[in-house]
């Protein structure tokens, strides 16, 4: 089940590494897609924009979950790499305190103020009610989501990117059959929506936890791997915090824009939010991609293998310039049958604000497509303070276009995301360079790289 990206063809292991991470990415963006869809043909376009509203401060917080798991993955795919095993297990099981730490902390933190950050954003009083219902449901679950990003980190930092795909399957369609029970049988109105989702989550974590457990046996932990040991804990945290930070950056610029479209009413809300859903979801693949790039990245500075990351980088943009193009083309003639998903037949007039905001992003995704691609290579190589400067130039440049909103109106907010993808792009692809040239000086002491 595992897969060592340090030999062969780059293109050729990206895919194969890449594919099943892509049907995880796509499983798991139908969680919410599911709900989304659910809740606006049946509850009507304002339960929607209700759940949409929410929709920065959630990638706030679960972002911060995921990036962070991500980051206490890297040296794991380093260890395995290098081919330690001991310091594999002892970095997994480091880890997996920290995620109980900061699981309980940022679960309480969430929870208690959530209603006041909603407050804050400009929320829509029609809609405020329904958005603190949902949002503080998806805050509660929070540990779920630490149980299975970082189950599925440490199973992918080994190379085995099939795992987590398949039981997020099985988690996508309990996630299903939970909604029609909760919403429609229940009449649990947002919150049925919110606590399928996490309980699907739940699910996908224990079934990657289960297969960590049992069916590795480089992960079967002796005593002594569970100790406490502060220097690991350190040098995970200096990987994961700096993801988990680059995240909660991008996210915060995404919250200004959020509060900007809040303020022109809840119609623009409401398109937003339909938009948004087909945008995540075409954007999985560029997901797929920098998850892999950091595995690739993570193991071949491990086994010292510094040629590898220019060949593995050029393949990986290459697939991303392909699928930009494909996907502009497709969302060209679909966009409107695609946002019509999300839309009830009340909100149909609607359309052309949708089709405007998700046809502007389409037009720069290969942008988009090197921000994923050289940041999580970055932070495979172990820079990850470098991936979140350019998280803070996003934030930079969405925080410019929320003020712009006011001025220009809609189309500011649409052109807010282009706008931070080619800031970040002009920081990162000099910073890769950075980031090669310093491994190769420092090639007799892999270690040095870490600090």
């Amino acid at each position: 089940m595992t897969k060592d990206l340090t030999n062969g063809k780059p293109m050729g292991l990206i895919l194969s590494f890449g594919i099943p991470l892509l049907f995880g990415y796509l499983f798991q963006q139908l969680y919410n897609v599911v709900d989304t869809a659910i809740v606006g043909k049946t509850l009507g376009g304002s339960a929607l924009a209700s759940v949409g509203a929410t929709s920065s401060i959630n990638f706030l917080v679960v972002g911060f979950c995921t990036g962070i798991c991500s980051g206490f993955s890297i040296p794991v795919a380093r260890a395995f790499g290098a081919k330690q095993n001991s310091e594999l297990r002892r970095f997994v099981t480091c880890g997996a305190w920290l995620c109980i730490l900061f699981g309980a902390l940022l679960t309480a933190g969430t929870t208690t103020f959530c209603h006041d950050i909603l407050q804050l954003m400009q929320t829509p009083d029609d809609i405020i009610s329904r958005s603190h219902q949902y949002i503080l449901t998806i805050f509660a679950g929070l540990p779920a989501y630490f149980l299975y990003n970082y189950c599925a980190g440490v199973l992918r930092s080994m190379g085995d990117s099939r795992t987590p795909v398949f039981f997020l399957i099985l988690a996508s369609l309990i996630n299903i059959v939970l909604d029609v029970v909760f919403i429609l049988a229940f009449h649990w109105d947002v919150f049925g929506a919110a606590f399928a989702t996490v309980l699907a989550q739940f699910f996908a974590g224990c079934g990657c936890l289960i297969r960590m457990c049992r069916g590795f046996p480089i992960l079967r932990m002796e005593v002594g791997d569970w100790k406490w040991d502060w220097s690991r804990a350190a040098h995970l945290c200096t990987m994961g915090l700096p993801m988990g930070l680059q995240y909660s950056i991008t996210a915060i610029g995404s919250i200004m824009i959020q509060a900007a479209v809040n303020g022109l009413g809840t119609a623009y809300v409401t398109a937003v939010a339909a938009a948004s859903k087909v945008f995540v979801f075409s954007a999985c693949p560029f997901d797929a991609m920098g998850a892999t790039m950091a595995t690739y990245g993570g193991q071949n500075v491990g086994a010292q293998q510094w040629n590898r990351l220019h060949q593995g980088l050029r393949a990986c943009v290459l697939l991303g310039a392909i699928y930009s193009a494909c996907c502009l083309l497709v969302l060209y003639f679909l966009a409107n049958p695609l946002n019509m998903l999300f839309l009830d037949a009340a909100s149909a007039p609607l359309l052309p604000l949708a089709r405007q905001y998700l046809l502007t992003g389409a037009l720069f995704y290969f942008p988009l497509s090197l921000v994923n691609i050289i940041r999580f290579m970055i932070q495979g190589m172990g820079f990850s303070p470098l991936a979140t400067f350019a998280g803070l130039l996003e934030m930079v440049a969405r925080g410019v276009a929320s003020f712009l909103v006011p001025l220009f109106g809609f189309t500011a907010a649409c052109f807010a995301s282009p706008a931070a993808w080619i800031l970040a792009d002009l920081f990162l692809i000099a910073a890769y360079f950075y980031c090669h040239r310093q491994l190769r000086a420092s090639a007799a002491s892999p270690i040095l790289v870490r600090e």
